[in-house]
């Protein structure tokens, strides 16, 4: 991991154009490819400028055969770096920013189908006179389900694990550990918001792994995406479900929505860097539940669920 996060001594060459390519490529794949699962709802486009520079495409989805809500978005921003992101990121060394990446949530409507979430990015770093100072990528793809299945599990996990092998042997293990430690309600003693996936984060190019290396290794997991979550969704999507189902998901939705306002990094950077709000609160469920104390009746499928987020498991053992 050291050697990974090692800063780069390499001459960075420019690669912005392509990113971008890539990432407004994977928002038009994943987007037909969520509208044919889903058959009856389709994506509309909301394009957005920030006032301190760049802008970006948000696309929602909602009130579908299976997605009750839904984004995939991408932003291309840019601005000076201020104290206030110093602070918050301490390597920020540069002078002026840039970040592009995709960010997508989807909340179906079925508490069998899951929720899941994406994001592929790329940020950089200059000096006045514009020369490339430090770049890095970041990115990883999770699911929170409502009610375990452990074929599922395994499938969504064995998915990852198969584009990770591609690369590096050991990114699997060790993004899979880094999933499970960032999406961790530290406030109610690291639970999980789901049962994870990949993540990594500030992967600095180096002679070995250069960028061209981590840009393929982005479009290998965000393409699989589809391969990885569509055929969960297509297994379950039909299920037949109670109003005692739909309210536990509410529940777990509302574990999903701590993260996202405390913990998560892409929320907060988003928010103090003058995003766009309704683009970045896009992830948020539509219907949350928080119920004082509550607890899944012992040995019940919603206390299975439960387990499995408050102690993460090799799903591939």
């Amino acid at each position: 991991m050291e050697q990974i996060l090692t800063q780069p001594k390499l001459s960075l060459q420019p690669i912005k154009d392509e990113w971008i390519s890539f990432i407004h490529d994977l928002q038009d794949t994943i987007c037909s490819a969520l509208e044919n699962c889903d058959g009856k709802a389709h994506f509309f486009e909301d394009k957005w400028e920030r006032a301190g520079g760049g802008g970006g495409k948000t696309r929602v989805i909602c009130d579908g055969n299976v997605f009750e809500k839904g984004g995939v978005n991408t932003s291309i921003v840019y601005g000076d770096v201020t104290d206030e992101m110093r602070r918050a990121l301490p390597d920020m060394k540069g002078e002026k920013w840039f970040a592009c990446g995709l960010s997508m949530v989807l909340h179906p409507s079925n508490p069998f189908v899951p929720t899941t979430h994406c994001n592929y990015r790329m940020f950089e770093l200059y000096d006045n006179d514009g020369n490339i100072v430090d770049r890095w990528f970041g990115g990883g793809t999770d699911l929170t389900p409502y009610y375990l299945f452990e074929e599922d599990a395994v499938h969504f996990h064995q998915s990852y694990k198969n584009y990770c092998d591609k690369f590096d042997s050991n990114f699997y293990s060790l993004f899979k550990k880094e999933c499970d430690i960032y999406f961790g309600n530290k406030h109610r003693n690291n639970e999980n918001r789901g049962i994870g996936g990949i993540f990594y984060d500030h992967q600095r190019p180096t002679e070995d792994k250069d960028s061209q290396f981590w840009m393929n290794f982005a479009k290998e997991c965000g393409y699989g995406f589809i391969d990885a979550y569509i055929p969960i969704v297509n297994k379950r999507k039909t299920m037949a479900y109670s109003p005692e189902h739909k309210y536990w998901q509410e529940i777990r939705r509302g574990r999903y929505t701590e993260f996202n306002l405390v913990w998560d990094r892409g929320t907060i950077f988003g928010l103090r860097t003058n995003g766009r709000t309704e683009s970045i609160l896009m992830s948020l469920p539509p219907t949350v539940r928080f119920d004082y104390n509550y607890r899944p009746k012992e040995g019940s499928e919603e206390a299975k669920l439960q387990a499995v987020c408050e102690q993460p498991i090799e799903w591939l053992a």
